[in-house]
C-alpha cells in the first residue's frame, strides 16, 4: 500500500507565499515524477508543477516565476514554494507521484487526498 500525504495548505492574502509537503510512504519500490495538480471550483484539474527523479522541474506558465517544485528522494517528499500569491491560485491542490511499489511493480499514478489552498483579502 502507497499513500500521498500533503501539509502546508491553509489562507494567505495576496501576495502572500505557502509551503505545500507531499510525503510518500508505504511499500515504495522507486519513484519516478513527482508533482503537483490543482482544482478550482467548476473547473478542470490542472497540471501545476512537476518533476523528475533528477531533479528537472516543469512548470505551468500561469505559475512560472512564482512558483518552485523540489523533492528530497531521502524522504520521498515534494515541495511546493508558492510566492506572489494571486487569488486565482485558489483551488484545492493534489500531490501526485508515479511510483512502483511492491504490489504494482510495473508503476502507477498514485494520488493525495488533496489540500485547500484559499488566497484572498
Amino acid at each position: 500500500q502507497v499513500q500521498l500525504v500533503e501539509s502546508g495548505g491553509g489562507l494567505v492574502q495576496p501576495g502572500g507565499s505557502l509551503r505545500l509537503s507531499c510525503a510518500a510512504s508505504g511499500s515504495i519500490l522507486s519513484i519516478n515524477d513527482m508533482g503537483w495538480h490543482r482544482q478550482a471550483p467548476g473547473k478542470q484539474r490542472e497540471m501545476v508543477a512537476q518533476i523528475t527523479s533528477g531533479g528537472n522541474p516543469n512548470y505551468a506558465d500561469s505559475v512560472k516565476d512564482r512558483f518552485t517544485i523540489s523533492r528530497d528522494n531521502a524522504k520521498n517528499t515534494v515541495y511546493l514554494q508558492m510566492n506572489s500569491l494571486k487569488p486565482e491560485d485558489t483551488a484545492v491542490y493534489y500531490c501526485k507521484g508515479s511510483i512502483r511499489s511492491r504490489i504494482y511493480r510495473g508503476g502507477r499514478d498514485y494520488w493525495g487526498q488533496g489540500t485547500q489552498v484559499t488566497v484572498t483579502s
